[in-house]
C-alpha cells in the first residue's frame, strides 16, 4: 500500500485508539506490579561450596551503568524517537501502538528476566565479598555451604545473577527502537543503503556495550549477559511484530492498526455510497413501473383492437352513420 499522508492527531483520534486496547493497558499494569513483587520476594539461595568460591572472589564493584540508567536507556530513549517521528507525520496509530510495543517489550522481558533470577538463584562472580565482607568464611560443619556474615540486601543481591537484567532490558527496549527505525526509513527496500544498516545497528551496539560493561564490574558470568542479551532482543522482535508489519514488507512503515482503521473507513464509505444509491434508486423503478404500465395499457389497446373484429365493425357502423 502506498504511504498515505493523513493526519491522526492525539486530540482528534487518541481517545478512540486508547479505548481500542484498554485491555492491553491493564495488561501492562499487571506486568508493573508482577515486576515489583519479583523484586522483593527472596531468591533462592543456591549451594555455594568452599571450593566452588574460586571463581566468585572478583572485587565488588560499583555500577558503570547505573540502575537508575537502565529505564532511560531502554524506554526514555526510544520515546523520544517515537515521539520525534510522531511530530513529522502526526500519526497516533503509529505512535500508540509503538509505545504499547516498548512497554510490553520492556516489561515482559523484566517479568521474564527477575522470575529466572529468583528461580536459579546463581551466584555473582563478586559472591565471596557479599557473602564474607571480611574476607573471612564461614561454612556450614555438615554441608560445607556458606553461612554469610554479609549485609543480606548484599546477599540477596548476590544470588540474582542470571541472566543480567541491565543487558535483558537494554536488548529490549533499544532492540525494539532497531525494528522501529528499520520499518521507517525502509532499511530493507533492496536498494543496497549500507548507511541504513548502521543506523538501525546502532542501538543494538549500545545495548552490547551495557552487556559488556556488567562483566568488567564483575557483576555477571558471560552466560548471564548473552542470555540477557538473547532474550530481550526475541522478546522484542515479539512485541514488534504484534504491532508492526516487518520491515521488509511494503507495508513495513505503518502499524497493522493503521492500514485496518484505512480499510474500515474505505468500506464505511462504500457502504454509504450504496445506501446513497439505494435511496435514490426507488423512484427510478416507480418511474419505470409507472412508463411500464403505460406502455402496457397501450399495448393492450392495440391488441384488443387487433384481436376484437366485433368491436371493429361497431366502431365503423358508428363512424358511416357520422
Amino acid at each position: 500500500m502506498p504511504d498515505i499522508q493523513i493526519a491522526h492527531t492525539i486530540r482528534s483520534h487518541g481517545a478512540q485508539v486508547v479505548r481500542a486496547h484498554m485491555h492491553d493497558w491493564l495488561i501492562l499494569l499487571l506486568l508493573v506490579v508482577v515486576e515489583v513483587i519479583l523484586n522483593l520476594i527472596e531468591p533462592f539461595h543456591r549451594f555455594v561450596g568452599e571450593e566452588m568460591l574460586t571463581d566468585l572472589k572478583y572485587p565488588m564493584k560499583g555500577n558503570t551503568v547505573p540502575f537508575w540508567a537502565v529505564p532511560v536507556i531502554a524506554i526514555l530513549v526510544p520515546l523520544v524517537v517515537i515521539l520525534v517521528y510522531y511530530f513529522i507525520r502526526w500519526d497516533v496509530y503509529d505512535f500508540h501502538q509503538a509505545i504499547l510495543g516498548l512497554l510490553f517489550s520492556v516489561l515482559i522481558t523484566g517479568v521474564i528476566t527477575d522470575a529466572i533470577k529468583d528461580a536459579v538463584g546463581r551466584p555473582r562472580p563478586d559472591f565471596f565479598w557479599r557473602c564474607f565482607p571480611n574476607g573471612k568464611g564461614v561454612f556450614n560443619n555438615v554441608t560445607t555451604n556458606v553461612v554469610c556474615t554479609g549485609k543480606k540486601s548484599d546477599i540477596m543481591e548476590g544470588h540474582k545473577s542470571f541472566p543480567s537484567g541491565h543487558t535483558s532490558w537494554s536488548f529490549a527496549g533499544l532492540g525494539f527502537l532497531s525494528w522501529y527505525l528499520s520499518g521507517k526509513i525502509r532499511a530493507f527496500d533492496r536498494r543496497g543503503h549500507v548507511s541504513k544498516l548502521c543506523i538501525i545497528l546502532l542501538p543494538l551496539l549500545v545495548a552490547a556495550l551495557v552487556g559488556v560493561s556488567r562483566v568488567d564490574d564483575y557483576w555477571h558470568h558471560w552466560q548471564d549477559v548473552f542470555a540477557g542479551g538473547f532474550l530481550g532482543l526475541t522478546v522484542a522482535s515479539f512485541c514488534y511484530l504484534q504491532f508492526f508489519p516487518p520491515p521488509y514488507d511494503i507495508d513495513g512503515w505503518a502499524p497493522h492498526s493503521y492500514f485496518q482503521m484505512l480499510a474500515e473507513s474505505q468500506h464505511g464509505n462504500q457502504t454509504l455510497s450504496s445506501r446513497i444509491n439505494h435511496l435514490v434508486t426507488p423512484p427510478t423503478e416507480r418511474e419505470n413501473v409507472y412508463i411500464q404500465s403505460h406502455q402496457g395499457m397501450a399495448m393492450s389497446d392495440i391488441n384488443t383492437w387487433d384481436t376484437s373484429p366485433i368491436l371493429n365493425e361497431m366502431e365503423r357502423g358508428q363512424i358511416c352513420r357520422l
